[in-house]
């Protein structure tokens, strides 16, 4: 039987409408949108800002999320098609499984687990440097990083990320509980952290210097310097880099099964999650290396970069960096939350088609939540939380998000050749200019991610692929013959 073997859309509709012993509908319009930007806002904006910043784009940065945000317009139109059509869970791993068969199917579910799960322990990372800072760094450097990391003050060598598992496990109990409950405390997170994401603007603008943003990209101070770590081409690095920020309006595409009108409410949850935090990554950037120069970015402010430069350069609002630290830290929760909830669901897909074992799809007898695939995806997260770098877990995570959305744009254009009657409550515009542009856009970053990322990238598909060919192509249940 042919590797390429596809799920009729038939099908796939009928078990979405099965709400009988399935993942329950709860999730409206408001709640969809409020878990994009609750995912989007995080990481994203607080740490990779810095980081792209200080690495590859300087000033340049803004541009970097211009062009991340195009990208990412792109792959939401052909998001939004894809989950109106198919409200189901498992997001791009179920819509390549319509149109491009099990074994690109496979291959995107695989890649889906270095975006939402490693998206989750890098963002963990980032919740226990911030929980520190807030402290006042009283977390001794042992128990709040890696082994592979070391501090440049004591020499101190890092043991295990202690905080960044204890946020993983209670975000874990939450998700257990429900996913009502947990969109419950996601909306009242997003509320809170836009709110003071919007006061940084407003009040870090009156402290911009004009001369931090002089010169707007980084100059090639040696001649030896990698295409993509200065000038234009590290404009186009930093967008890769911050292409992090974004990964959250996908993950709202895996909670298509627990929506009330998935039809109508997904493609609005999508894309105004995405448009609303596009706009506010712009304003950030431009105010973060306004008041601070990138250069300082590079050691000094990395890790808390925002604090840094609130108690830095803006004199007398040092209640204001606490305030940032508090509702980071919440910010961080509501990211960890979804992306949890986002690997799940797309573990709960794939194992309702045989593909990975039982064990994920089994629903807990009161909650209706997927509570053992919950337990066991703590566990894989809290191994990268506590023992690996945020940059190396981030960079990975890229590559999973960006691989997505190829294989998402590809898609929407060859459903659209193979099953042009199919009913699309929503349409991708200007099909196949927009899905052919959003795969060059985010081809275009996949190639700028450093060559380690890449190669790991690549070792992790190619352990993916002896994992379907030794346990998942036997227990396909599709291949069985089965619904």
């Amino acid at each position: 039987m042919s590797l390429f073997i596809k799920k009729p859309l038939a099908q796939l509709m009928e078990q979405a409408a099965d709400t009988s012993k399935g993942l329950k509908r709860t999730l409206g319009p408001l709640n969809l949108i409020a878990l994009g930007i609750g995912a989007i806002i995080g990481a994203g904006l607080f740490v990779r800002t810095a980081a792209a910043a200080g690495d590859a784009a300087g000033p340049g940065v803004v541009v970097s999320y211009i062009i991340a945000g195009i990208g990412c317009a792109f792959a939401g139109l052909c998001y939004a098609e894809f989950a109106s059509m198919i409200p189901i869970a498992g997001s791009a791993y179920a819509y390549a499984y319509v149109t491009m068969g099990e074994f690109l199917a496979w291959i995107i579910g695989w890649a889906l687990i270095l975006e939402y799960a490693l998206a989750a322990a890098t963002v963990s990372i980032g919740w226990s440097e911030y929980l520190n800072s807030l402290l006042g760094g009283r977390i001794p450097y042992e128990w709040c990083h890696s082994p592979w990391e070391h501090s440049l003050a004591t020499g101190a060598q890092g043991i295990m990320n202690v905080p960044a598992v204890f946020i993983l496990i209670v975000l874990t109990l939450i998700l257990i509980k429900g996913t009502q409950e947990s969109a419950t405390v996601n909306s009242v997170i997003v509320v809170i952290k836009v709110s003071i994401v919007l006061i940084l603007i407003a009040v870090g603008w009156g402290f911009i210097n004009p001369e931090n943003y002089v010169p707007f990209t980084i100059p090639d101070q040696t001649g030896h310097e990698a295409w993509n770590r200065h000038g234009w081409g590290g404009v186009l690095g930093g967008a890769s880099i911050v292409f992090f920020a974004f990964i959250g309006f996908d993950a709202v595409s895996t909670a298509a099964q627990e929506a009330k009108n998935p039809k109508r409410d997904m493609p609005i949850g999508i894309l105004g999650s995405l448009v609303i935090c596009t706009i506010l990554f712009v304003l950030f950037s431009h105010v973060l290396t306004g008041v601070a120069n990138w250069q300082e970015f590079k050691v000094a402010g990395k890790e808390a970069s925002v604090v840094y430069a609130i108690n830095t350069y803006m004199h007398g609002y040092g209640w204001l960096g606490t305030l940032v630290t508090v509702a980071i830290l919440a910010g961080f929760s509501s990211v960890i939350l979804v992306m949890l909830m986002g690997q799940s669901r797309v573990f709960y897909s794939m194992s309702k088609d045989g593909l990975v074992p039982k064990v994920f799809s089994e629903l807990h007898p009161k909650f209706r939540t997927p509570f053992k695939s919950n337990m066991i995806l703590f566990l894989f997260v809290s191994l990268f939380a506590a023992f690996v770098p945020g940059n190396v877990a981030g960079d990975l995570t890229s590559f999973g998000t960006l691989f997505a959305f190829v294989l998402v744009c590809a898609g929407i254009w060859v459903m659209r050749i193979s099953n042009p009657t199919a009913v699309r409550p929503f349409k991708t515009p200007l099909v196949p200019l927009v899905p052919i542009l959003g795969i060059l856009i985010c081809s275009s970053l996949i190639f700028s991610l450093d060559y380690v990322t890449q190669l790991s990238a690549f070792a992790w598909l190619v352990v993916g692929l002896f994992v379907y060919f030794l346990y998942s192509k036997k227990n396909s249940v599709l291949r069985k013959g089965g619904n």
